[in-house]
């Protein structure tokens, strides 16, 4: 049987005349994945899981202040969609005080940043698209925090580069 393709939907991907039981559940007690000085992190859907398509975790930050500086990814896009607590986005223009229910989209190139500026719990959605193997780069900063290490400032600037993050 031939599967045509949709106006405006990606090419089809999926040939088989049934559907199949694929789904991956992630009940809401689950423990974060990873947990740092002042960031829990949940990997909700990785690129491995996704096949590549994105990446969605659930960002925590339990304080003390903390936020990378502004920057942008010359392969991914990145969105933002605060749960609770108040979380400062940059759009690469202005900061704004973002809370539940306030969604920020960046494209590739785009530059953005986040933080937490009061250091009260924030919670929030980070959704990566095309799906990129993030997992590595907050599980470095989480282990160096927790450790108490700084990187020299060229070390820094090679981690950053290793998972397409340029400063801006």
């Amino acid at each position: 049987m031939s599967f045509p393709d949709a106006p405006g939907y990606p090419p089809v991907r999926y040939r088989d005349e049934q559907g199949e039981r694929s789904g991956r559940l992630r009940r809401a007690g689950t423990p974060p994945d990873l947990v740092g000085p002042a960031t829990e992190i949940g990997f909700l859907a990785t690129a491995v899981q996704t096949d590549g398509e994105f990446g969605l975790y659930r960002y925590t930050m339990t304080g003390p202040p903390t936020g990378p500086g502004p920057h942008f990814h010359r392969t991914i896009s990145e969105s933002f969609f605060v749960l609770s607590g108040t979380v400062q986005l940059y759009e690469g223009g202005d900061w704004y005080d973002a809370t539940a229910g306030d969604f920020l989209h960046v494209p590739v190139g785009g530059v953005h940043a986040f933080r937490n500026a009061s250091g009260e719990r924030a919670e929030m959605l980070l959704l990566f698209a095309p799906g990129a193997p993030r997992e590595s780069y907050f599980a470095g900063n989480i282990a160096r925090a927790a450790a108490g290490l700084q990187l020299s400032e060229e070390e820094r600037l090679a981690n950053l580069w290793a998972h397409d993050q340029f400063d801006a």
